[in-house]
Order: structure tokens, then C-alpha cells, then sequence
């Protein structure tokens, strides 16, 4: 990799950093630390990730209060995602763009 895409990929992971650290704080301060714990494994693709049933299990909920948690944590890191972007932009119009950028340079 040349040294802008370098660049780019950890100014992207750094961005992911801080909208988790972001969210696992507004998780801690409504006391759901450990739901958040549970659901932010189901956010990566990695082999071994827990199934909803599994958290569901070890959290004591069922299988559709998980689903549904999962769905407005998702809701929430894209906003936080968003704000995060918009940070770095200089005209609010090119957020957009910057999403995209961001998600390009990720799956590169």
C-alpha cells in the first residue's frame, strides 16, 4: 500500500475507534454497558461472533429484544458515524461524499 492509502486506512479505523468508544460511553452512562458489550461484537464479520440467540441466552432477553437493541444500535453508530464525519469536512454538503470516501477506503 502507498503511504496516502495507509494514511487513509488508519484515519478510517480511527474514526471507527472513536464513534464505538462514543457509543459504549452512552451505553455505560444508561447502565446497558454489557448489551453493548454483547451487540458490538454482531457489528464485524468475524468467525466465532455470537448469534443473537447466544446473547439473548447470556443476557437473559429474547431473541427479538435482541434483534431489536442490535437494530437501534446500528441506528445510532450510523448517526454517530455521521457527526464524526461531518467533523472533518469543511462545507456540510460534502459529508456525503466523505461517507463514501470513508467506506471506500474500508473496503479497500
Amino acid at each position: 500500500m502507498s503511504a496516502d492509502r495507509i494514511y487513509e486506512r488508519r484515519w478510517a479505523l480511527m474514526l471507527l475507534e472513536q464513534v464505538l468508544a462514543r457509543l459504549g460511553e452512552e451505553y455505560r452512562v444508561a447502565g446497558s454497558a454489557q448489551l453493548f458489550e454483547q451487540l458490538k461484537q454482531m457489528l464485524s464479520d468475524e468467525p466465532g461472533r455470537p448469534s443473537q440467540a447466544e446473547i439473548a441466552q447470556e443476557l437473559g432477553m429474547t431473541e427479538n429484544a435482541v434483534k431489536q437493541a442490535f437494530h437501534r444500535l446500528r441506528q445510532r453508530y450510523r448517526l454517530l458515524l455521521r457527526e464524526e464525519i461531518a467533523h472533518t469536512v469543511a462545507v456540510p454538503g460534502d459529508v456525503e461524499d466523505e461517507l463514501r470516501h470513508f467506506i471506500g477506503v474500508l473496503q479497500a
